[in-house]
């Protein structure tokens, strides 16, 4: 089977093998692993130049600040956005909780509404949940289809009101791979007042993302998904929404001038950047980002699809599992989420494990969408840019040696 990438050199945790078996990684929906050019530049940074930015007018100290701005202008030119756009945060997480603080405490009044959907992570969720109860507003729900994953769009312009603040979608399911129609969504919520805030977490590291084509007003996204390290990521958000928003965190670097009892605050993004921030990882995450856009992001997206196609042909051939999620290919992304009829996701895991293989169990930070699909866990395979068609092949041969183990031959 053909597929258009061919990078899994790049990554050095991938040559490891496993009890005397080849690592089969199908996690990277929980996080990617990274490419030797983002660990030399964590090195690099730590060896050559290791000092605090913005502050020092020391030779070293310029070069760190120079390399961390020219990280901020890499990642926004990576989903289309302006650099004093971008914020970077701890993640996705942050991210969501900066704009739901940020934005939230200072325009939604007793009374308002936030959309969400049946399928968000808990970080599109409970931020929203925590924002409601402080601020007297209504949480309203977008369900989901249990048939195909998918959302009952029908019922969204009855679900948008007057008093709708946020809507908050993900981009595509971390469960099953169900990409959304974010632009559809953003016309409609726009059309009543709300602005749109999207999980991205997603699709920035798996497809071409463009905030301009996208027409939401906030873009959440995490740099350990997308090949770069843990602890980094960013929020893209509309300039005149950002400056309109009062800071996140207190402290040094995101202030203008402080008095003891006042103090005024710089413009957006280091408004929302207060003290030491990650240096070295979002200069790694630039990295990563001129690594992804090497490839293409076009071509990440057809080597996922070409994927996702032969493993759900693949998959469909062992007996008793059921995948969840959109039949189109063209419809999702590479989470892929199912169940082996009479063997818990948990045991799954770990027999698939002892085959060298790592799939992810449980409810995925996602518990709504699993009740709704009449599920409590499923296991999930995801895949990205390094995995082959060798890999599902281990995946399907390690399934059949779960129904071994449990005796499910025959």
């Amino acid at each position: 089977m053909p597929i258009p990438l061919d990078v899994r050199a790049d990554f050095p945790l991938l040559q490891r093998s496993v009890d005397g078996k080849p690592l089969v990684y199908l996690d990277s929906a929980a996080t990617s692993q990274k490419p030797r050019a983002v660990l030399e530049a964590l090195q690099r940074y730590y060896e050559e130049y290791n000092a605090n930015v913005h502050r020092g007018l020391y030779r070293i100290a310029e070069r760190a600040t120079l390399a961390y701005e020219e990280a901020r202008a890499k990642v926004a030119a990576f989903v289309g956005a302006r650099p004093e756009e971008l914020v970077f945060t701890r993640g996705t997480t942050e991210a969501i909780n900066l704009v739901a603080y940020a934005w939230g405490d200072a325009f939604v009044r007793a009374g308002d509404e936030v959309l969400v959907t049946e399928m968000e992570h808990h970080s599109n969720l409970v931020p929203w949940q925590l924002l409601a109860q402080r601020r007297g507003a209504r949480l309203r729900v977008l369900r989901v289809r249990p048939e195909d994953g998918t959302l009952d769009l029908d019922a969204l312009d009855r679900l948008l009101t007057e008093r709708t603040r946020i809507v908050a979608v993900a981009h595509q399911s971390n469960v099953v791979g169900t990409i959304n129609p974010v632009r559809y969504i953003s016309e409609r919520a726009h059309a009543v007042g709300a602005v749109v805030v999207v999980d991205g977490a997603q699709s920035v590291p798996h497809m071409p993302v463009r905030v301009g084509e996208l027409g939401c007003d906030f873009l959440a996204f995490s740099g350990h998904k997308m090949c770069g390290p843990t602890g980094i990521g960013a929020l893209w958000g509309r300039r005149e929404l950002l400056e309109a928003m009062p800071p996140f965190h207190g402290g040094g670097e995101m202030i203008e001038r402080v008095e003891l009892e006042h103090s005024t605050y710089k413009d957006p993004p280091h408004r929302f950047e207060a003290g030491t921030p990650n240096i070295a990882d979002a200069i790694a995450l630039g990295v990563a980002v001129e690594y992804l856009r090497a490839l293409g992001m076009e071509a990440v997206r057809e080597h996922e699809k070409a994927l996702v196609r032969y493993a759900m042909a693949q998959l469909a051939e062992v007996r008793g599992v059921r995948l969840y999620g959109p039949k189109d290919p063209e419809l999702r992304g590479g989470a892929l989420a199912f169940t082996l009829e009479g063997v818990h996701p948990h045991d799954v895991a770990q027999v698939l494990d002892e085959q060298g293989v790592c799939v992810r169990a449980g409810h995925h930070c996602a518990q709504p969408l699993h009740r709704a699909l009449g599920l409590t866990a499923t296991a999930r395979a995801s895949v990205y840019l390094y995995n082959t068609p060798e890999d599902i092949d281990a995946l399907v041969r390690g399934l059949e040696r779960v129904r071994a183990f449990f005796g499910l031959s025959g």
